[in-house]
Order: C-alpha cells, then structure tokens, then sequence
C-alpha cells in the first residue's frame, strides 16, 4: 500500500512539474482576461415572450430542439403559453416523441408532483386537440 501511495506522490509532482505550463508561458491570455457574460438578466417575461415567439415559428424539428434545450438550460420553468407553443412546434414539424418528452423535462424542472399536475390540467386541452398522450399513459 505504501509503494501505491508514493508511486502515486511521485506521479502528481511529476505531472505538477512537467504537464502543466501557465498560459501566460505560452503566450496565450489566461481565462481570468476573457468576459463572456454581460450583466443583464432576461426577465421571467422577456424568456417567455422569446420563446413564445420562437415557437411559433418553428418550421423543422432540429429547431425546435435546439429551441427546447436553449429553453429548458435556464433556472426558470417555462410558462404554459411557452410549452403550448412547444407543443404544437413539435406537432407542425411532425415530431410526437419531442411533444410527449416537452412533458417530462418539464417534471424534472418543478419542484413537486402538485406543480406538476397543474401544468398537465392546463394543458390538457391543448394535448388532447392535437392528440398527444403523456409517457405514463402510453405504457400502461
């Protein structure tokens, strides 16, 4: 065990030493010159009206996709209006496993089944005219 412990010292001051050279060495900039963000934040209504537009017109399925990930990537859960919009994105462009997994990543984003439940009553409507069926009720 020991010989493993220093086999291990020995290989992390080597690659310490060697592996490693400060970029200011190699004549890059080092991240900490680089800013990639501004400091403004996008309101709760400026992401929904972004999106809400976006969906709407949404003509292919890599869009739609892309858009969905963009939408889901912020610490929000999207409004009902930007799922509805999703939802027949993913209808108009003929996509119905994307339509049903809008569902589930909206249920890993909220924090309890109650909330959950809530998105599912008030879209209902809109799943059932363009016929889409949640995953629990498509393997039962």
């Amino acid at each position: 065990m020991k010989n493993f412990q220093r086999l291990i010292q020995s290989q992390g001051r080597f690659a310490a030493s060697s592996a490693f050279v400060r970029p200011s060495r190699l004549g890059f900039a080092s991240a900490g010159q680089f800013r990639f963000s501004s400091n403004h934040s996008a309101s709760l209504e400026e992401i929904n009206t972004k999106y809400n537009d976006f969906f709407s017109t949404v003509q292919d399925q890599f869009e739609l996709q892309r858009g969905l990930n963009n939408c889901f990537a912020y610490d929000i859960v999207p409004s009902s209006d930007v799922i509805e919009q999703a939802i027949r994105a993913a209808r108009r462009v003929n996509d119905f496993p994307t339509a049903v997994r809008i569902f589930e990543g909206i249920k890993v984003k909220l924090p309890s089944k109650e909330q959950y439940a809530a998105y599912l009553k008030e879209l209902k409507p809109v799943c059932e005219e363009l016929g889409i069926s949640m995953k629990e009720d498509l393997f039962h």
